[in-house]
């Protein structure tokens, strides 16, 4: 047998999990690692959000950039149901069981703190895999999501830290320090390899940004904040780019509160996505004057980026900030309005030292699951204290 094929024998199989388009941006730069590690070899599974037409069908910007998907696993139905999020998981854990099985996978990779990683963390870890965890131990209320984070920590066996603040709560939650590396955020690497390349003169001559996701209520109360946000920002005469938000319950009522809301807008002064390419998406955030809503994009990238941002609500209460750009306010069109012309006064820089590092975390994720042990002692957990 050559060494070539022997080589290949050897690559451990990484199956990345993504379901909505932030965190398949923010896998990007893992995948990259992997596709390129020696030892590794990708296994990409796409499913939840991605698969629906009313969030902008973004498998097929996966495909567009050159991804080869290994297995597509239909989730939600796109309702605005507690029992479509339910039933969605249980088809994602036995669709993605199939797949790992049928397709020898090592490895399961997932990120952060949604149904569609925790589909796939179930589904690794009851057939037998790895899991390994990204941006686990983060702080962040949101709906589900410290619930959900939470138990992918106690879930996984490879535990992929941001920060040295979550790697120090990750442990503490009983998890062998041995198995806790931190490789910092990876959704910074393509941002800082765009703020090489974007002129500092062009900066903040964009429009608002906004980014604004469900926290689990009634449609109505949903639609209710998110008309409000848009009026706040209508006020201040800046165009206006709106992403759709992800498929949490409650998203039908920002979605109409989105079309409502566009007749207060001249003609090019309100854009909306269903989605964006990532790095079409960090570019219209390198230039934003400020951005507005409740997305953990505010608190990591933005304040990377030096961008000031209002952030709304509980959802990232207790998230560790990347920078002094971050104004908290309330839900109310008051509060909204005030935050919004404090952070349009302030001119943040980008942090000297960055808890989430400094980029290059997509390598030292590819490297950890490079070098750690298969051994079938690996699956076994006990909590270390």
């Amino acid at each position: 047998m050559s060494r070539r094929r022997q080589t290949v024998r050897r690559r451990r199989r990484v199956a990345v999990v993504t379901g909505t388009r932030a965190e398949y941006g923010i896998l990007q730069s893992p995948m990259r690692a992997i596709a390129d590690h020696p030892r590794l070899e990708l296994q990409l599974v796409v499913c939840g959000m991605h698969l629906l037409k009313r969030f902008g069908h973004t498998v097929d910007q996966i495909r567009r950039d050159g991804w080869r998907i290994a297995a597509r696993v239909p989730m939600q139905r796109g309702t605005d149901s507690p029992i479509d999020q339910a039933e969605g998981l249980s088809r994602g854990v036995a669709g993605m069981a199939k797949f790992f099985e049928r397709a020898g996978t090592d490895i399961v990779l997932v990120l952060g703190d949604r149904i569609e990683a925790f589909a796939g963390a179930l589904a690794g870890f009851a057939t037998g895999r790895l899991v390994a965890h990204a941006h686990g131990g983060d702080v962040a209320p949101g709906h589900l999501d410290e619930g959900l984070r939470h138990s992918l920590t106690k879930l996984a066996h490879i535990h992929l830290a941001a920060s040295r603040d979550a790697a120090r709560r990750i442990i503490r939650m009983g998890e062998d320090s041995g198995c806790v590396h931190v490789v910092g955020a990876p959704g910074l690497d393509r941002l800082f390899e765009l703020k090489r390349e974007t002129p500092r003169a062009s900066a903040r001559t964009g429009p608002v940004l906004v980014v604004q996701h469900p926290c689990g209520r009634s449609a109505e109360q949903e639609r209710r904040v998110m008309a409000g946000i848009l009026r706040s920002v209508a006020a201040t005469g800046l165009n206006m780019v709106v992403l759709y938000p992800n498929s949490d319950r409650g998203h039908t009522g920002i979605v109409a509160a989105i079309r409502a809301e566009r007749s207060r807008f001249g003609p090019g002064a309100l854009r909306v996505a269903r989605s964006l390419p990532r790095d079409e998406y960090l570019r219209l955030l390198l230039s934003a004057r400020v951005l507005v809503g409740n997305s953990s994009s505010g608190i990591v990238e933005a304040g990377a980026a030096g961008v000031p941002v209002v952030n709304i609500g509980r959802r990232q209460a207790g998230r560790l900030r990347a920078g002094p750009g971050v104004v908290d306010c309330a839900e109310s069109m008051q509060a909204v309005r005030s935050a919004l012309n404090r952070a349009l006064r302030l001119r943040p820089r980008m942090p000297g030292v960055n808890p989430y590092g400094r980029g290059g975390a997509g390598r030292r994720i590819a490297a950890v699951l490079g070098r750690v042990s298969l051994s079938p002692d690996r699956l076994f957990k006990q909590i270390s204290y």
